[in-house]
């Protein structure tokens, strides 16, 4: 397996969507975040990478993932597979995504 990181490049689109989430769930739609990226969204033109976080109160799951370009990830979204995953995880969890840059990133030296 590769290892994944979070890299600051001009060239990449980042989408961050962070789910309000009963604690109680917050498993179940970690499970389902991660059969939709393994499924559907890492075989879609543009992927690069995703990371699922959760929050240690439960409230929160985080999808941070990267992309090529902005037309990859509506073309993603326009695909009647990833509206279904959309779907089911609005269901369970309250989506705020956003689409960022990454502009700087550190690590230990």
């Amino acid at each position: 397996m590769s290892e994944m990181t979070i890299r600051p490049d001009g060239n990449l689109v980042t989408l961050i969507n962070v789910f309000e989430v009963d604690p109680a769930k917050q498993q179940e739609l970690v499970a389902l975040l991660n059969e939709g990226l393994d499924k559907v969204f890492r075989h879609r033109p543009g992927f690069v990478s995703a990371h699922i976080l959760v929050s240690k109160d439960g409230g929160r799951v985080v999808n941070y993932a990267q992309w090529r370009s902005p037309q990859d990830i509506q073309a993603t979204l326009a695909d009647p597979a990833a509206q279904e995953y959309a779907r089911r995880t609005a269901e369970l969890g309250k989506p705020a995504p956003a689409l960022y840059s990454v502009v700087s990133a550190t690590t230990a030296s």
